[in-house]
């Protein structure tokens, strides 16, 4: 039988978060922020670097889904975990679901990368592979969870992963103090709707998302810090565009060049 939905998850809500930071403190790396006063020259501003790079699994994933997993009760748990994804969720809830000691299956697609499956199968994940469509992930997961009960953790459109992935942001706020921005990564919109709420809370002015880059970089411009009054907002994507369009055209463009450039040269200057 298909699973019952998961027991009553919070709202990301600031309790949520908090609760989310506290659950999962115990499993996961208090990423470093780095500086480079290298890109702080090119790009005119002070840049903070959240480095989830670094993060256990190999990205900021492993925040949702722990959060995630740790979540569910005890029967819940017992089912199993399904999902779908491409990599990096994959791998993040195959080994979530070990720490619990529960099954995993996954669904991913047959051109994922073969070093993402393998990471899968050393966490203990179970792979499908289904062709590479959304539809064909979704039935997948669907056939899967009919047939073993298991509940499904969406890869970003569940608010105890949202959660999750909100305390990355939180951990780099509470480390840098008020930003004038701050810049984060999206594809499905989990790490980005956290952030936001982070971001939203703990009152800082803006906000702007910056399709799939590697790490989170924030900064401070070098003529000050923002006004106070000017409170964050539940960011929707076409405002972080015309945001990025309009006031970081030049730092966008410096950052591109120093990192093709340094990629050149295997060098990446954290100095």
């Amino acid at each position: 039988m298909p699973s019952r939905p998961s027991s009553q998850p919070q709202k990301p809500t600031w309790d949520a978060i908090e609760a989310a930071h506290a659950r999962i403190v115990p499993r996961i790396h208090r990423t470093p922020v780095l500086r480079s006063t290298t890109l702080d020259a090119r790009c005119g501003a002070e840049l903070f670097f959240k480095c989830e790079n670094l993060q256990k699994t190999g990205s900021f994933k492993i925040r949702g889904a722990t959060n995630a997993i740790f979540s569910l009760s005890d029967e819940e748990a017992s089912r199993g975990i399904v999902t779908h994804s491409s990599g990096n969720h994959a791998a993040a809830v195959s080994c979530a679901a070990a720490w619990r000691g529960i099954p995993a299956w996954i669904v991913m697609p047959k051109n994922a990368p073969a070093v993402k499956c393998k990471a899968v199968e050393a966490y203990g994940g179970k792979i499908t592979f289904c062709e590479p469509k959304v539809s064909a992930r979704n039935e997948a997961a669907a056939r899967i969870q009919s047939e073993t009960g298991a509940v499904m953790i969406h890869p970003y459109d569940d608010d105890r992963i949202i959660a999750g992935q909100a305390t990355a942001a939180k951990e780099l706020l509470e480390e840098t103090g008020e930003l004038d921005a701050l810049l984060a990564p999206v594809s499905g919109g989990g790490l980005l709707s956290g952030s936001a709420l982070s971001a939203k809370h703990m009152k800082f002015a803006s906000m702007a998302a910056n399709r799939r880059k590697p790490m989170m970089p924030t900064g401070r411009s070098k003529q000050g810090r923002c006004n106070r009054s000017n409170r964050a907002t539940p960011l929707r994507t076409d405002y972080a565009l015309r945001w990025l369009r309009e006031r970081s055209r030049f730092c966008r463009r410096s950052l591109r060049e120093f990192f093709l450039s340094a990629r050149k040269r295997s060098l990446m200057p954290w100095h």
